[in-house]
């Protein structure tokens, strides 16, 4: 395993590298997590594959924005620092965003992809995640991040009727602390991230690469809805559900989420 960091412009992102293997896989992690929630998962992917996975900016321990910036082109920079010229791309959740992004603007480096309870473009969000925007918006007007984590630990960890049994617990405050570093510099990506703005259906038809869509049978409905949407849309996906498991399905499910890894890259092409 070796740590290091990267220059990007106006910061620096955390990188980590896992494992040995002929095919690279990068995991990209989600809005409201660090790269450590990969950690079960890289362990068990580690034995055969080079695995690469990095804090987002102003997420663990890479730097806020500070000038203008696309989550998209700071993948590029990591994979090109690491050596990767091709990689397959395992998002979870806004990290499966910034994986969709990279499969349109440079399908050449993208083997393929694996989208874990992405959101998609033009998604017209129901008023329950309308309800959890404005409660987090309201509690970070307030000053109180506490309050804001919260909201957030509620609605992503928690999931949709999912049982909050002690296992669950355990993991979920493993979370909290990289919720608040998320909640902390949210201003700064409000202010500095510009958005790629795909268009739904155009630019997913041009992703033609495999892809491996999975989602939590007990994640919110929005959620399972994109899932099955981009499912179906995508022109070489299939759908993986994941029973009784909510929004952050590589903390809850790391083995079963390795599987699904592993046993996807084995079908593609040789490298």
């Amino acid at each position: 395993m070796t740590s290091t960091r990267i220059e990007v412009s106006g910061g620096n992102l955390r990188v980590q590298q896992d494992g040995v293997g002929e095919g690279a896989v990068v995991l990209i992690h989600a809005g409201v997590t660090d790269h450590q929630v990969w950690d079960g998962v890289a362990g068990v992917l580690g034995h055969g594959h080079r695995v690469v996975r990095y804090d987002l900016r102003g997420f663990g321990e890479s730097s806020p924005a500070t000038q203008p910036f696309r989550h998209v082109d700071d993948l590029f920079a990591v994979m090109d620092a690491c050596g990767v010229e091709e990689a397959v791309l395992v998002g979870a959740s806004y990290g499966g965003k910034v994986a969709l992004e990279a499969a349109v603007l440079r399908p050449g480096r993208v083997r393929g992809l694996v989208l874990l309870a992405p959101p998609r473009p033009g998604h017209d969000w129901s008023e329950a995640m309308e309800r959890y925007a404005e409660a987090e918006e309201a509690a970070l007007g307030a000053g109180d991040l506490d309050a804001a984590v919260q909201v957030n630990m509620d609605m992503w960890i928690r999931g949709s009727g999912r049982a909050w049994d002690g296992t669950l617990r355990e993991h979920a405050e493993a979370v909290r602390e990289s919720m608040r570093v998320a909640l902390t510099n949210q201003e700064y990506a409000e202010e500095y991230e510009e958005d790629l703005d795909l268009a739904a259906d155009e630019d997913l038809a041009k992703i033609v690469v495999p892809a491996v869509v999975g989602i939590g049978t007990s994640d919110v409905g929005d959620f399972q809805q994109i899932a099955e949407y981009l499912a179906s849309t995508l022109p070489n996906a299939e759908l993986v559900q994941f029973p009784d498991t909510g929004h952050l399905i590589a903390l809850e499910r790391p083995n079963e989420t390795a599987d699904l890894i592993s046993a996807f890259t084995s079908r593609l092409p040789a490298v």
